[in-house]
């Protein structure tokens, strides 16, 4: 009886996607998110309480980024070998923990603290949710969820909408610390949804079969000094991105050799951490990591510099600075469920990469004086290339990777983005100095204008995006 219960279960299962997984998938990809919008907001009141300028509360932004780019792309290869179950389950505990040190933090250096535990916490959401992804599709034989992609982008879409109005609301009613607390019971309800709902074997081909002698071995192959190599080669390029400046010439240095002999044991290793030999023939996955970087330095300079020189500069609370992101998130939210239903990627990505070069030139024309509605329509303008450049870079990545690879490829976008993320959190620091005034806001959007237009280029020249979701890229050259 048990056995004719499964295989009818296994049946109704294969005839599409199990729709159980989506809570814990969605609510893992969208921690790191969420955290991300409610900071933007918060940056101003926790400088105000802990007596920190712009250029110190900047590393709550890097501290975050710093580990997540490093973490995901670790997580994911652990995900790739072992499945995503133990890897969610760890990973979304450490998310409460550091709600909790956050909410507790008695100055800057505890709270920056509180907030690389909560990087590496969040690591596990995005790279196991594509993992389910690209394994539900090797046992449906539908290899193009484009619906649960769209999902997966419109749920940060919709975080990203409530997280400047949340942030705005936690600080009115309990200050910034009640932004920290936030995430005990958002990780509480993560790990409670992973105990039930995430397969307790992994369904991915290399930790396939459940069978402990395999997995053994895979543990004893994980390339560990891959991954220190790694470590070492990005927190030394991370660390000189978050304080340009001469001075720290060496940690430059650092990198070069750290990640001259990263490729060089990569190329030798037996299972390698990153597998660069593959990689390194996959142009079209190569250059999506490029576009996300540059992509991701204009969309979050945006979200923080802008957010701050809305409070700073032209003088509006936190909840009505969060008000004033919010139209920018609905238009995201719009763009991607309406550009989801087509496979189509080249489309997306010109018409984001457009949108961000028009938002930029309209930031220059704003000052102190500006008119409020002026500042809607950025937000509105930015929210075309919000919604259309992270579902056209998500669906890249699914098709252009190696499916064995998927969790890992997933993890190193991430890692782009992050990149991105902090070179902005970097130049708006350097843009604003002590406060985040109008000259700062105008010379940080020369900058993203520069980079918007790098990021055009590289959509337009790029021939292999009209084929990015025929699964068959790998072979292409742009």
């Amino acid at each position: 009886m048990t056995d004719q219960k499964a295989e009818r279960r296994g049946r109704t299962a294969t005839a599409g996607f199990d729709r159980r997984l989506l809570p814990p998938m969605l609510l893992g990809s969208v921690l790191n998110p969420i955290n991300s919008t409610i900071i933007a907001v918060t940056l101003v009141p926790i400088g105000d309480a802990l007596g920190a300028p712009p250029s110190q509360t900047a590393w709550l932004v890097s501290a975050l980024y710093l580990a997540t780019a490093l973490g995901q792309p670790v997580v994911g290869r652990l995900i790739d070998v072992f499945g995503p179950r133990r890897l969610f389950l760890v990973s979304t505990s450490l998310v409460g923990v550091a709600g909790v040190i956050g909410t507790l933090a008695p100055n800057l250096g505890v709270l920056i603290a509180s907030r690389v535990l909560l990087g590496f916490g969040t690591c596990a959401g995005y790279p196991a949710a594509m993992a389910l992804l690209r394994s539900e599709a090797r046992r449906t034989g539908q290899d193009s969820p484009g619906g649960v992609l769209t999902a997966l982008a419109v749920a940060n879409q919709t975080i990203a909408v409530i997280g400047p109005l949340l942030g705005g609301l936690l600080i009115g009613l309990g200050g910034w610390r009640a932004t920290c607390a936030l995430n005990v019971p958002l990780a509480v309800a993560a790990v409670l949804l992973g105990l039930l709902r995430l397969p307790k074997e992994a369904r991915t081909k290399e930790a396939g079969a459940g069978e402990p002698e395999q997995r053994g071995r895979l543990a004893a192959q994980l390339d560990l000094p891959g991954m220190a190599l790694f470590a070492v080669t990005l927190i030394s390029l991370l660390l000189f991105l978050m304080n340009l400046h001469l001075r720290d010439w060496y940690l430059l240095v650092i990198a070069a050799a750290a990640s001259a002999a990263f490729a060089a044991w990569e190329l030798r290793a037996p299972i390698p951490f990153i597998d660069l030999r593959v990689l390194g023939g996959n142009t079209p996955l190569l250059v999506t990591y490029g576009r996300a970087l540059v992509a991701y330095v204009v969309a979050y300079a945006f979200l923080y510099g802008f957010t701050q020189w809305t409070e700073e500069g032209f003088g509006l609370s936190p909840f009505h600075a969060g008000l004033v992101q919010i139209p920018m998130f609905l238009v995201a939210i719009g763009v991607s469920i309406v550009s989801g239903r087509s496979k189509g990627v080249r489309g997306k990505l010109l018409v984001g990469a457009l949108g961000q070069v028009v938002a930029c030139a309209v930031m220059l024309t704003l000052t102190g004086d500006s008119p409020v509605w002026m500042l809607v329509l950025v937000a509105l303008i930015f929210g075309v290339p919000q919604g259309l450049n992270s579902l056209g870079l998500q669906n890249s990545v699914y098709f252009q990777a190696d499916p064995e690879r998927i969790a890992s490829s997933a993890g190193l976008l991430r890692t782009f983005a992050y990149i991105g993320s902090m070179v902005a959190s970097s130049t708006a620091a350097a843009s604003f100095g002590q406060r985040a005034d109008t000259g700062g806001m105008h010379h940080l959007a020369w900058i993203m204008l520069g980079a918007g237009v790098l990021y055009l280029l590289l959509n337009v020249f790029d021939r292999t995006l009209g084929r990015a979701t025929d699964g068959d890229t790998s072979a292409d050259t742009p």
